[in-house]
C-alpha cells in the first residue's frame, strides 16, 4: 500500500543519501526540530493512555481536532536520547498534520523501515510501530465521534 504523498515525498528525499550516516545524519536533523507537546493540550506527569506501546523512548502521542475534521498531532518524548522517536514524531507531524484522516488511519508499520531501514533494532522499530498505532487508533476514534 502507498504512503501518504507528504510521507513518499519524504521517502524520496532520503533516497538521495547513499550513505547510511548521511541517511541518519539528515534524521538527526528532523529530531533537532521536535517541539514537545504544548500545555494546553497536556502536562506531566502524561496519561499512560497516550503513551506509546513498546516504546523504550517513553513516547506519548496526542491527537488535536481541528475546526474541519482534520487533526494536528503533538508528541512527547521523554528520553532525551530518544532521537528516533522524535524524528518519527517530528515526521508524522509534519507530514499527516492537517491532511486527510484517512491517510492517518491506514499507516502502515511499513513505514517505519521505509524511513529508518530494515536494520533499525527490534526494539527500536517496535517503540516506532507503537507511536504509529497510536496515532492510527486517536485517529480512527476521534473521526467516529466527528461524524
Amino acid at each position: 500500500m502507498p504512503f501518504p504523498p507528504k510521507i513518499e515525498q519524504l521517502l524520496e528525499d532520503l533516497s538521495y543519501f547513499e550513505d547510511r550516516m548521511e541517511r541518519f545524519q539528515a534524521l538527526i536533523e528532523f529530531a533537532d526540530r521536535f517541539v514537545d507537546v504544548p500545555e494546553r493540550i497536556a502536562r506531566r506527569p502524561f496519561s499512560e493512555s497516550h503513551r506509546a506501546p513498546r516504546c523504550d523512548s517513553e513516547a506519548y502521542v496526542w491527537t488535536e481536532p481541528l475546526d474541519d475534521g482534520k487533526f494536528k498531532y503533538h508528541f512527547a518524548v521523554e528520553n532525551p536520547q530518544g532521537i528516533s522517536a522524535k524524528a518519527m514524531a517530528v515526521i508524522l507531524d509534519e507530514c499527516l498534520s492537517g491532511d486527510d484522516p484517512q491517510q492517518a488511519t491506514e499507516l502502515s508499520h511499513d513505514v517505519v523501515f521505509a524511513i529508518f531501514g530494515k536494520e533499525i533494532s527490534m526494539g527500536k522499530g517496535q517503540g516506532l510501530m507503537g507511536m504509529v498505532d497510536l496515532v492510527r487508533m486517536q485517529t480512527r476514534r476521534l473521526a467516529a465521534i466527528q461524524s
